[in-house]
């Protein structure tokens, strides 16, 4: 049996195979294994400058590996552009805000629906009869994300004057409007306080209950890793150095001498 029927019947929904990324002389990902399976919250931890982002950037196609594989619902997908790999149902949000700024709450959601516009001289010519019921479509989409995230009350406001917390609601109601089977957050409670993170904790549970979704969180906050996460990977300088349930990897020897060696770093 090859590896992409493999992966499809051990029900993992996406597989890194020995995934290797250079830039210049830095090997910044040494042979990556890991496997997501459907339906499951996967936590990525480590030190600063350990790997998490550049894995995260090879698996949406910034960043392709060089060596390996990244298999998605069975076929490979590491030679597949940024869009391409939108297309086939990952989406994710950033470690920092990456909203479009002077727009509405409304219209940067909105925007997360690109992937499902077809846009055309002629559906411009005939926007009343054509065009208007695919924005209908797309805006009702949107409402519901809009509801399932308790963003009412600022859905017509600029993203620029509300605040963080919110800010990184709206990139995850943003992601969902991909309409996604695998979602990817990149540190979603960054500079968040407690409250905020207790939020956005409910809404990620939220939102995997209701569309289904596999989630890779990506998160420095060990009180919210070892609380939603299913199971867990730690890396390190480029390696995986432990995997397992969340409160077992991070009492990996190898996990401690990590954070301890590398105080400034550690969370």
């Amino acid at each position: 049996m090859d590896t992409t029927d493999q992966t499809t019947h051990d029900g993992v929904t996406l597989a890194c195979e020995q995934v290797v990324r250079r830039f210049g002389g830095l090997k910044a990902l040494k042979g990556i294994d890991l496997g997501i399976r459907q339906g499951e919250i996967f936590g990525l931890v480590g030190p600063n400058g350990s790997g998490k982002t550049t894995l995260v950037n090879a698996v949406t196609g910034f960043y392709p590996p060089q060596e390996g594989r990244i298999v998605f619902e069975g076929a490979a997908i590491n030679h597949l552009k940024p869009y391409q790999v939108a297309a086939r149902g990952i989406a994710r949000t950033f470690q920092n805000v990456a909203l479009f700024k002077g727009m509405s709450v409304l219209d940067n959601i909105l925007l997360g629906r690109h992937i499902f516009m077809r846009p055309s001289a002629l559906a411009s010519l005939f926007y009343w009869w054509w065009a208007q019921k695919e924005e209908v479509a797309h805006r009702r989409q949107v409402e519901e994300i809009i509801d399932l995230l308790q963003l009412e009350s600022v859905r017509d406001e600029p993203v620029d004057v509300i605040p963080l917390g919110m800010q990184k609601r709206v990139e995850l109601a943003r992601a969902l409007a991909a309409e996604p089977r695998f979602l990817i957050l990149d540190e979603p409670m960054a500079g968040m306080n407690q409250e905020e993170k207790e939020y956005m904790v409910r809404f990620i549970l939220d939102a995997q209950e209701a569309l289904n979704l596999t989630i890779l969180l990506i998160e420095h906050h060990m009180d919210v890793v070892t609380a939603i996460c299913d199971r867990v990977a730690v890396l390190n300088n480029g390696e995986k150095i432990a995997e397992g349930t969340a409160r077992d990897a991070i009492k990996d020897p190898a996990v401690v001498a990590a954070y301890i060696g590398k105080s400034n770093d550690a969370a």
